[in-house]
């Protein structure tokens, strides 16, 4: 199942690929051939993927996405491991934090502003030198959510920096088009990782159970990296994931005020 373009077998960088959807789109990638380099801040988790993935064309490299400079070296470092090639970066990792938002702290505010947002701004200004050398085939992948088209109660924060992120694919999408250069975004809906599996506060229900409990779809994380590998082939610019998801964004764009009396009327109540 190898997947070549040229001569040269294709590269992915994925960050946040210590777990949860980084880590499954690793081993996908992988198992079809690429050469597949992973980044996050916690090195156990990091050697945990490569043990899962098949091959030997995989590479690691400690990586905190606040810090910019830090980028340069990492992504450098996996071209250079990679032969000279990078073809697709995904900008991936994240974090989430929900509740009332006016009980939301300082810190909690400031992480998300850091890693889901500086972290891709920063992300994607150092993988643009590196994918201009493998166009027209190369890809800027960032993770957004659901979130950042549906503004949910209990999530405004985390939709914030998920708005950001959309809005930066967009902008992108536009401003690479003469390097020929593809940007797209990835908008889950509520996937099946460690990030769910958290007891919430003083309940002893996880987040998973309370969305499931509620009627609410959680999607394996396998089917994340499905959509992953047809955002590399493909030519849209905003993919969802799960049936709840691509339900939201249809009635946002065709129905607004029956998602916003929806959203009014239903808080999820849901920290994740």
């Amino acid at each position: 199942m190898s997947d070549h373009t040229s001569n040269a077998r294709r590269a992915i960088f994925i960050t946040g690929g210590g777990s949860g959807i980084g880590r499954a789109v690793a081993i996908y990638f992988a198992e079809r051939g690429w050469f597949v380099g992973i980044g996050d801040i916690n090195e156990e988790n990091m050697e945990d993927t490569l043990g899962m993935t098949e091959g030997g064309f995989k590479y690691s490299h400690k990586l905190d996405v606040r810090d910019r400079d830090a980028w340069d070296v990492a992504l450098k470092a996996f071209a250079t491991a990679a032969g000279g090639r990078i073809d697709v970066v995904f900008n991936n990792a994240g974090i989430a934090h929900g509740g009332p938002y006016i009980d939301q702290p300082k810190e909690e505010l400031e992480a998300l502003l850091d890693i889901n947002v500086k972290g891709v701004l920063f992300g994607a200004q150092a993988a643009h030198e590196h994918l201009v050398k493998t166009a027209p085939t190369s890809i800027l992948i960032n993770t957004a959510s659901i979130a950042g088209i549906i503004g949910a109660p209990g999530l405004a924060a985390y939709s914030a920096t998920k708005w950001a992120v959309r809005g930066l694919t967009e902008s992108l999408d536009a401003e690479w088009a003469a390097d020929g250069v593809r940007v797209a975004s990835l908008c889950p809906g509520f996937i099946d990782t460690p990030m769910i599996a958290q007891v919430q506060g003083d309940s002893n229900r996880t987040a998973k159970e309370a969305l499931q409990e509620s009627g609410m779809e959680v999607s394996p994380v396998n089917d994340v990296a499905d959509v992953v590998w047809s955002i590399v082939h493909g030519d849209d610019l905003h993919y969802t994931v799960g049936k709840f998801a691509k339900k939201m964004r249809r009635l946002h764009r065709w129905m607004p005020g029956t998602i916003r009396k929806q959203m009014r009327q239903r808080g999820l109540g849901v920290e994740l």
